[in-house]
C-alpha cells in the first residue's frame, strides 16, 4: 500500500471499518497496541522499564492496553496519565479498565518526574489535534524529549500535524512512529521526518473493502516499481534515440551549476549533451568534461539558432537573473520541445517581466521553498507549513508539472495526485544538488518519459544516489557531484533500495 491519507480521511477509514464492516472499535485498538509494542520490542527486546504517556482520545486508549500487555509479559511499566481517568469515553474507557484490571501502575502528569531509563511510549494526542499543543500535553512533550530516552509514538508524534508536517507548537520527537489503518502523509514531507523518526505501518488486519471508497489524495513512491519502467535502449540504439538535452545557464561565475546539470544529464542517459552558457566558461567545461558540447553565447540572438537541435531544455542552473538570463529565458520559454526550469529561470518568471502566458504544459519546475514562495508571492514560512497545499497552488496556478524540494520532496501536475519522494537524506543539503536533479530529470524527459512520470523517477533516482553516496563515505562532506557515479549505477540497476 503506497496511498497517503489526511487525518479526516483515517477517521473515515475507521468508521467503515467498525460500523460497517463490524470491526468492534476495541478489537482495533488492540491490535494497534499489540503491533507497537512488537515493534517496540524488535528494536528494544530487554526494555528495563517502559513509560507511557496516555491522553483521553483514543491514541491514550491505544496506550493503556499496551501498558497491560507489556505488563502481562512482565517489563516494568508506568503510565502517566495527561488526562484524567473521568475524561475517558467509549473504547478508551474500556482499555483504561483493562490496564487497571491487569495492575498497571499509574500516576497523573502533576505526580510524575522523569523518566531516567528504558524507553517511552507516546500515546498523548495522536491524529486529533486542531491547534496548537497546550498543557498539560506541551509539559508531557517537554518531558518526553528533555528525557534523552528512545520515543516510540503511537501513530502520529503527538504535535505533529498528520496532514502537513507541521510542528503544532511543539512535539514529540519519535525514533519510531507506528501508524495504522492508512499511512498519514504529514509523516513523509515538512518535518515528518524530523519528529517521526524510522515510520513503521500496520493496517491492523482490516478489509481491502474498508478503503474502496476513499481516494488517497497522496502516494508514497517506490523506486523498484519506478525502475522497472525506466526506458531499455534497444540493440540497434544510436545517441539520437536518447534524446538531446540543452542546458542553459552559467551566467558569470556561475558555470559549475550548468557543469554539473550536464554532467548529470550524460550520467542519467541523455544521448546528446550541449550546454549553451557564457564564453568564459566554455574552456572549463571541455576541460572537466570533453563529451559535453559547450558553446559561448553572450545574447539571445546567439542563441536562437542553436535551439532548433535540442529535444529537451534545462534551463536555469547558474542562470543568474541579469539582462542576459533574461534573454535566455526568454528564448527558450518560445520553443515547443519539453522543459526542466529550475533555479533563477523560476526567480524570474516570479518577478513577472517574463514568461507571462507562456505554455508550461510540457514543463517540469522544480523550486525549493524559497522559489517557491516567490512564485506564489508568500513567505518561505507559509510554504512549509503546508507543503501540500503550496504545491497544488503551484500546478493550478502554472498548469504545469511541479516538484517541491525538500524533506519529503513532492511532485504532481494539474491532473492527478500528489507524489511523495521517501529517499534522501541531509547530507544532501549543500548547494549544487538542485543543478544535479535537473539534469537527471532532463535526461529521463529526452529518453521520452511525460513531464510527470520524469520528475517522479528523476526525484528517486537522484535521492538515492546520494543514499548511496551517504553510505559509502558518510553525510558531512558530502557533494553534489558525488552523485555523479551513483547515478549511473542507480539508472542501470533493477531497483534494488539502497542498503
Amino acid at each position: 500500500m503506497t496511498s497517503l491519507y489526511t487525518a479526516a480521511q483515517v477517521r473515515e477509514l475507521d468508521r467503515i471499518a467498525i460500523e460497517e464492516k463490524g470491526l468492534p472499535g476495541i478489537l482495533l485498538m488492540k491490535r494497534a497496541a499489540r503491533a507497537t509494542l512488537a515493534a517496540l520490542l524488535e528494536r528494544w527486546p530487554r526494555p528495563t522499564a517502559i513509560t507511557v504517556f496516555c491522553g483521553a482520545g483514543n491514541n491514550g486508549g491505544d496506550g493503556y492496553v499496551l501498558a497491560a500487555l507489556a505488563h502481562a509479559q512482565r517489563i516494568p511499566v508506568r503510565l502517566i496519565q495527561v488526562a484524567p481517568p473521568d475524561k475517558l469515553g467509549g473504547d478508551a474507557r474500556r482499555a483504561y479498565d483493562f490496564a487497571v484490571d491487569e495492575g498497571v501502575i499509574m500516576m497523573p502528569l502533576a505526580e510524575a518526574s522523569m523518566p531516567r531509563e528504558g524507553l517511552i511510549v507516546d500515546a498523548l494526542l495522536g491524529t486529533g489535534l486542531n491547534g496548537d499543543v497546550r498543557p498539560p500535553f506541551a509539559d508531557a512533550i517537554r518531558l518526553i524529549n528533555d528525557s534523552g530516552l528512545p520515543v516510540v509514538a503511537v501513530d502520529v508524534p503527538s504535535g505533529l500535524c498528520a496532514d502537513s508536517g507541521r510542528v503544532l507548537g511543539s512535539a514529540v520527537s519519535a525514533s519510531v512512529t507506528v501508524s495504522f489503518i492508512g499511512r498519514k502523509r504529514g509523516l513523509f514531507t515538512g518535518r515528518g521526518p524530523v519528529f517521526g523518526g524510522e515510520v513503521l505501518f500496520d493496517d491492523l488486519a482490516v478489509d481491502e473493502s474498508v478503503y474502496a471508497g476513499i481516494d488517497a489524495e497522496a502516494r508514497l513512491l517506490d523506486w523498484p516499481a519506478l525502475a522497472a519502467a525506466l526506458p531499455v535502449r534497444p540493440r540497434d540504439a544510436h545517441k539520437g534515440m536518447s534524446g538531446h538535452v540543452m542546458i542553459i545557464g552559467g551566467d558569470l561565475g556561475f558555470g559549475g551549476a550548468a557543469i554539473m546539470a550536464a554532467e548529470a544529464a550524460l550520467r542519467t542517459g541523455a544521448g546528446l549533451v550541449s550546454v549553451a552558457t557564457q564564453p568564459r566558461h566554455v574552456a572549463a567545461l571541455n576541460a572537466r568534461c570533453p563529451e559535453v558540447m559547450a558553446v559561448g553565447v553572450i545574447s539571445g540572438q546567439e542563441l536562437e539558432p542553436l535551439l532548433a537541435r535540442p529535444t529537451v531544455l534545462v534551463v536555469g542552473p547558474g542562470l543568474g537573473t541579469t539582462p542576459w538570463s533574461e534573454q535566455m529565458l526568454q528564448k527558450a520559454l518560445a520553443t515547443d520541445v519539453p522543459k526542466v526550469l529550475d533555479a533563477d529561470a523560476l526567480n524570474l518568471l516570479a518577478q513577472g517581466r517574463i514568461g507571462a502566458g507562456a505554455d508550461l504544459s510540457r514543463t517540469v519546475i522544480t523550486p525549493h521553498p524559497g522559489e517557491a514562495a516567490r512564485l506564489l508571492g508568500c513567505g518561505t514560512a507559509d510554504v512549509q507549513s503546508d507543503r501540500f497545499a503550496a504545491l497544488n497552488a503551484l500546478r493550478a496556478r502554472l498548469s504545469t508539472t511541479v516538484l517541491l524540494k525538500g524533506a519529503g520532496t513532492l511532485i504532481g501536475d494539474p491532473a492527478g495526485d500528489v507524489a511523495v519522494c521517501p529517499y534522501g537524506n541531509p547530507g544532501m543539503a549543500v548547494g549544487g544538488m538542485g543543478d544535479v536533479l535537473s539534469g537527471v530529470i532532463g535526461a529521463l524527459l529526452a529518453q521520452g518519459m511525460e513531464p510527470r512520470r520524469a520528475a517522479e523517477t528523476g526525484a528517486c533516482l537522484h535521492a538515492l544516489a546520494g543514499d548511496d553516496a551517504v553510505a559509502q563515505l558518510g553525510e558531512i562532506g558530502l557533494c553534489a557531484s558525488d552523485l555523479l557515479p551513483m547515478l549511473r549505477h542507480r539508472r542501470n540497476d533493477n531497483g534494488t533500495p539502497a542498503s
